[in-house]
């Protein structure tokens, strides 16, 4: 066989196994979403979103607040200690001697971390938290607890990010005489915030889906969320996919397709707020 003729076949069989892969990959979501749809959009009232819940009917007001409260307080709390850490990894971190790069205690803890099941965490979270501290069903706790989760990811995405920045960044700015500080926020960050926002937001879109770590920590409240960090649980829209959908009753099936079309949306609109940040800051870069 000819060498060209061989390298057609070779890239031709590359192909198809690529394309079976990525169906592989997006076959199982799009049939879960496509079954959601289907399932929720029939009978959607937009009354749900402005009823409370009354048992296992009404609407999911109470749950939809309480998770975009979670979702708010998931993208400080790990949002700004995920970026620290991987500002501390990827830039102040010292050079060890052999030439790899420092920080190699902190990296291996948070690969472990992220390795860790959610349901694990979650049972952590309720005998630390909710029962050693006596906080209860609280939001603190599962605050804490879903960014414990998620604070690796936007670590590693911080740091991958500062580091694919070119080195002729940084030596220009140096050239210039401005200070490593000035560099960082203003020139190093700058060009780093794609990556930040889009590993921020698939964190987000993770804490999103997680039922276990909030039925440890957060309890269940189908009332709206209250200014009370302890001592209060909070609802959130995972809770009726996980329950309502057991329940012997029409309109409990209803609410569970309901707030899972919910979740769904929720997931696709901060996946576009990262390709949008990405697509802009390509453009004018």
């Amino acid at each position: 066989m000819p060498i060209l003729a061989r390298r057609r076949a070779i890239n031709g069989a590359f192909r198809a196994l690529s394309s079976l892969a990525l169906a592989a990959v997006v076959g199982p979501a799009a049939w879960i979403v496509i079954g959601v749809v289907a399932s929720a959009v029939p009978h959607w009232k937009w009354s749900v979103l402005t009823t409370p819940t009354q048992g296992a009917s009404g609407g999911l007001e109470g749950a939809i607040l309480g998770t975009l409260v979670i979702v708010v307080g998931v993208g400080i709390v790990a949002g700004g200690i995920g970026i620290l850490t991987g500002v501390h990894l990827a830039e102040t971190s010292r050079v060890r001697r052999d030439g790899r790069p420092g920080g190699g205690l902190l990296r291996g803890a948070s690969e472990v971390l992220s390795g860790f099941p959610s349901i694990v965490l979650g049972y952590v979270g309720y005998v630390a938290l909710v029962v050693g501290l006596h906080w209860q069903f609280s939001l603190l706790a599962a605050l804490i607890v879903l960014s414990v989760m998620v604070l690796p990811y936007i670590a590693k995405a911080t740091e991958v990010a500062l580091r694919q920045v070119p080195t002729s960044y940084r030596e220009g700015a140096e050239a210039l005489g401005m200070r490593t500080g000035f560099t960082l926020r203003r020139i190093v960050l700058k060009a780093a915030l794609p990556g930040i926002a889009t590993g921020v937001l698939v964190g987000l879109a993770i804490a999103v889906g997680e039922t276990a770590p909030l039925l440890y920590t957060a309890g269940w409240s189908p009332a709206n969320p209250k200014a009370a960090l302890i001592h209060q649980p909070i609802g959130y829209l995972t809770y009726p996919v996980w329950t309502f959908y057991d329940y012997p009753s029409a309109a409990a099936h209803q609410l569970s397709y309901d707030a899972a079309l919910l979740l769904v949306v929720l997931v696709v609109a901060l996946l576009a707020v990262a390709r949008v940040i990405v697509w802009r800051s390509q453009r004018h870069s």
